[in-house]
């Protein structure tokens, strides 16, 4: 067999003789893992129509052969090279962590939403193929706009299927919040590497609630969630800094009647709370006991649908950001990107690294503070960055290393422990890839040192990705600013995040092939 994983379909390729279609007949399949269920009896000579006799086949569970086909069938190495001075503008997909908010709660509303500038990535995607499963309408107009048909707190339906959410943490365990509080049964699935990634801090406070959670040795996908029929307010207090077990529990205060509060110790992303209040969710936040904030969801609202913008994403932004300062001679202007202050951290440690950025025109969409920003190359020096900024930059520690390596002396970066439970380890893949570049670097349990080269450092590297959409992109930008090429072996784990990544860049000088 030969196939594609992009259209789907195979190529019968047997030799004449054999008990299969003739060669050069395809067959359509609805994923690859149904390569498992094609055989010689079922796709026999003389079928009328290959698709009339598959259409009769049940798909199975993927094994772990049929995982590997996936990723071999998937799999694109790209080389980064030294690029000339970047300079135009550029418009960065939306923001994943609003996009897949913004679905969410367009289902869980009343009457119709409209999303503009939803990210379309395969992590998205998979949010809104889980929401129709649900039983809300999603679907994308010929204009562009997303629209959701909600179907009210409360409303959601008992799946058919189980809810594949590939790569996607954030979809995942924000859902396991949703449908936790509603009366049915949902089973969780995902790839090799969200199947990797420990859910327990996600179950433990939706379990006080009154939810099931059946899982397997480490609270690890596939689960199991059986909603709670009468579920339970609470009061939790998460034991780390954690945006998305707090936006778990608030979005399964939703369905739950009185009031349910999550105690911060320190403040993360609150994509969740500025949504659910421009939904029409009654919700306070006020000084804990103690220090931190309490914030507090009145269950059961009536959330009336609405129209939203999602801005461009700053995640994503941050790498064209790094590419610009490092690439000798380059300026860059990006468009309206989101620039909340709980999201800003990675702009903050480069203005202390000696970083010229400016934020151009800041304005309000959706509830969120966006902006333009302005970037231009300039010299940069290492710094100690504060372990409390993490929570505010988590996911932009890979990028900063990267631009830590072309920095002037050392950059230490503390409070990285998340990181080794993100998509990879990220931690150890940097570290690995860094040396592997010619750069000097130490890791520990929660710590990255990076000896910064004071200009293009030696590359060369070939790049194991871990199936990580950043570690990608990170080590694709530390190519353009290298002696030597950097190659990573896989850029297709990039479409979870920033679909067109390597035309973008090249669209505005870089020599990604």
């Amino acid at each position: 067999l030969s196939f594609s994983w992009h259209s789907s379909m195979v190529l019968i390729v047997a030799p004449p003789g054999e008990d299969a279609p003739p060669a050069g007949h395809f067959v359509r399949l609805s994923n690859i893992h149904d390569l498992g269920v094609l055989s010689k009896a079922k796709l026999r000579r003389g079928a009328k129509s290959c698709d009339a006799e598959y259409s009769r086949i049940r798909p199975r569970q993927p094994t772990r052969a049929h995982q590997s086909y996936s990723k071999l069938a998937a799999m694109t190495s790209l080389t980064s090279n030294l690029a000339g001075p970047l300079s135009g503008e550029a418009r960065v997909p939306g923001d994943k962590s609003i996009s897949h908010r913004a679905l969410m709660l367009g289902a869980l509303a009343v009457g119709q939403s409209e999303i503009h500038g939803l990210l379309e990535g395969q992590d998205v995607m998979c949010t809104a193929r889980a929401l129709r499963a649900l039983g809300a309408e999603v679907e994308r107009g010929n204009d562009g706009l997303w629209r959701v048909q909600g179907v009210g707190v409360g409303g959601l339906c008992e799946p058919a299927m189980t809810l594949e959410m590939g790569n996607a943490g954030t979809a995942a365990r924000l859902l396991m919040g949703v449908v936790a509080t509603h009366p049915i049964t949902c089973q969780f699935t995902g790839d090799e590497s969200l199947s990797g990634r420990p859910m327990g801090r996600i179950a433990e406070p939706l379990m006080r609630m009154g939810a099931r959670i059946i899982a397997r040795d480490g609270c690890r996908l596939p689960l199991t969630v059986v909603g709670a029929r009468d579920p339970l307010a609470v009061v939790y207090p998460p034991p780390v800094p954690s945006a998305q077990v707090k936006s778990a529990v608030l979005l399964a205060a939703l369905n739950t009647p009185g009031e349910t509060t999550v105690i911060e110790a320190a403040p993360t992303r609150d994509h969740t709370e500025h949504m659910l209040r421009y939904f029409g969710a009654e919700l306070r936040l006020a000084p804990a006991n103690g220090g931190g904030a309490a914030i507090t969801v009145t269950g059961q609202p009536e959330l009336e649908g609405q129209k939203i913008e999602v801005p461009g994403d700053p995640s994503s932004a941050a790498f064209a950001v790094a590419a610009a300062l490092i690439v000798p001679g380059s300026t860059l202007i990006l468009r309206n990107i989101g620039v909340n202050p709980l999201r800003a951290g990675l702009y903050a440690t480069l203005r202390e690294m000696g970083a010229d950025i400016e934020f151009r025109e800041p304005r309000e969409r959706g509830g969120e503070p966006v902006a333009d920003i302005v970037v231009r190359a300039g010299g940069l020096r290492g710094i100690d960055v504060p372990a409390a900024r993490a929570p505010t930059m988590i996911d932009e520690y890979p990028i900063l290393a990267v631009v830590a390596a072309c920095a002037e002396g050392v950059t230490v970066m503390r409070g990285l422990a998340e990181l080794r439970i993100k998509e990879s380890d990220r931690l150890a893949a940097m570290a690995e890839g860094l040396a592997a570049c010619g750069v000097g670097v130490e890791a520990g349990e929660d710590y990255l040192v990076v000896e910064g080269r004071g200009g293009p450092p030696p590359g060369g590297g070939a790049i194991a990705t871990r199936l990580d959409h950043r570690i990608a992109m990170a080590f694709l930008v530390l190519g353009m600013a290298s002696e030597k090429p950097v190659t990573i072996d896989d850029g297709a784990s990039m479409e979870t995040s920033f679909p067109g990544f390597a035309a973008l860049l090249n669209g505005l000088g870089a020599n990604i092939a």
